[in-house]
């Protein structure tokens, strides 16, 4: 019995599921009843849900009721939604982790969701998970808790879609390749002298002539072909060649099916002969696009009931038609050229529209960059002047600075603070200059009191004496008679 994940790839739904690497070496090879299959490897599908649609696969094969269903549903019918009907019988144990694996997947899409909304700025908005869940047709968003019949018939069908697709999608991710490389290797011409592209036009020319020079290429699944497989992939007799142990020696997962993996095995050898990743004229991205037409002809010519796979029966029926004897000559891809000279000139359109958008875009950046950049030059030279003046205001705290010059004193007159902020200091208490010799303390008053009233009159007429204090143990002066300070520079 084949496993529920093979039967669903009767739907297209999981033909990517089993895969044979392409360098897989056949050379020693036994009887097929002795030949040890290899396990089946996983091949991504390429969907953006393929983790989700292999687990529930997984689960649901887990099921004995569910997997004779499987085998037993003609393949129509699996594609028209009456297998997912079958999810009602179920053991409830798979149905748990069913719904498990669903509400997982519904709050990856929301993460997800969540994250492109951040990502364009939108991180204010409140976000619709239910809206734009409606984009995911794979399940059913307005059931997020439980994985019902619904949910399996979305995921089938969305499925088989998806892959159908795929192939196109593909061949025009090629198309847009080759366009680029010839726009890339016309704008390099524009770039060179006329010497110069003379001489890359001769290379260039060079290289094609040297791609083109192969041996002949069997046209896929002819008999040529298959046993230039046998003879020397199998290193069989090629007179003893036998489709039938033919397709169970390369049905490597032992199911019954060719599936595209296997068959795009086969045509290893044909590829080979084109292409060489160590020559400068051949392209492996060329040589992957072979292999997909190489692949999706032998589908179109054996694949009968188009559930891109090949029963044994169908390639048996195959090589008996007059087609597979006498084949047509291959044409290679340098036979065909990928893009016609509209769409070359449509794709130069394009790139030159692109090339503009984003001039104008850089522009705006370039403005946006001289902005900052003034700004930012306005905001140093503010952080040094701020710099400067802690620097300043440090330098006061810590070190003594001179009085203003007009505080400073000039020949005979009395500081301010003295006259202010401190008593007159008697005569008899003040030093002399060295040398000097006493002088009777009448004689100094004599001498120096018209001097003195006067500098008293200017320096000191706002100040009552009788208020000053004296230091301790002084004697008050009379009122009338009030105690001047000495000059020393009137002494003889």
């Amino acid at each position: 019995i084949r496993s529920g994940y093979d039967c669903l790839v009767l739907a297209s739904v999981m033909s990517w599921a089993k895969a044979v690497p392409i360098s897989i070496d056949k050379t020693k090879v036994k009887l097929p009843e002795e030949t040890v299959k290899e396990p089946p490897q996983s091949v991504d599908t390429g969907l953006h849900y393929d983790r989700y649609l292999r687990e529930v696969i997984d689960f649901l094969e887990k099921d004995q009721h569910f997997r004779e269903k499987l085998h037993n549903t003609d393949m129509e019918d699996i594609k028209q939604g009456k297998l997912a009907k079958e999810l009602d019988f179920v053991s409830h144990h798979v149905r748990t982790k069913l719904d498990e694996l669903k509400r997982q997947e519904v709050s990856r899409l929301r993460t997800l969701i969540k994250a492109k909304q951040d990502i364009e700025g939108g991180n204010d908005i409140a976000v619709d998970h239910q809206a734009l869940l409606k984009q995911f047709e794979y399940l059913n968003h307005m059931n997020p808790h439980t994985f019902e019949v619904e949910d399996l018939d979305r995921l089938i069908k969305s499925a088989t879609k998806d892959l159908e697709n795929y192939d196109k999608e593909r061949h025009e991710e090629f198309k847009r390749y080759e366009m680029m490389k010839e726009h890339e290797r016309q704008e390099h011409l524009k770039t060179l002298d006329e010497e110069g592209r003379r001489k890359e036009e001769e290379h260039y020319e060079e290289m094609k002539k040297k791609h083109a020079d192969h041996p002949k290429v069997n046209h896929p699944g002819s008999k040529d072909q298959l046993k230039e497989v046998w003879e020397e992939a199998d290193g069989l007799d090629p007179e003893d060649f036998d489709p039938k142990t033919f397709f169970n020696l390369h049905d490597t997962n032992g199911d019954g099916f060719f599936d595209e993996q296997e068959l795009e095995a086969l045509f290893t050898k044909e590829l080979e002969k084109i292409y060489d990743p160590t020559n400068e004229e051949d392209d492996m991205v060329e040589m992957e696009e072979e292999r997909l037409r190489m692949r999706e002809h032998v589908m179109n010519e054996v694949d009968s009931n188009k559930d891109r796979l090949v029963s044994l029966d169908e390639f048996l029926v195959a090589t008996k038609k007059k087609e597979f004897l006498e084949p047509d000559s291959w044409e290679t891809l340098e036979q065909n050229q990928a893009y016609t000279d509209e769409e070359m000139r449509e794709f130069e359109e394009q790139l030159a529209r692109q090339e503009e958008d984003l001039n104008l875009k850089a522009a705006d950046l370039q403005k946006q960059r001289e902005d900052l950049e003034r700004q930012q030059e306005q905001l140093n030279a503010q952080k040094v002047e701020l710099q400067q003046a802690v620097e300043h205001m440090e330098r006061l705290k810590t070190q003594k600075v001179p009085p203003p010059p007009e505080m400073q004193l000039e020949g005979n007159a009395v500081p301010e603070s003295q006259g202010h902020d401190q008593p007159p200091v008697p005569p008899e208490h003040q030093p002399l200059p060295p040398g000097h010799q006493d002088i009777p303390l009448e004689q100094q008053q004599q001498h120096d009191a018209p001097q003195n009233q006067q500098d008293l009159g200017q320096e000191h007429q706002n100040i009552p004496q009788e208020n000053q204090p004296l230091p301790p143990g002084h004697n008050s002066p009379p009122h009338d008679s009030p105690q001047m300070p000495l000059d020393h520079n009137n002494v003889p």
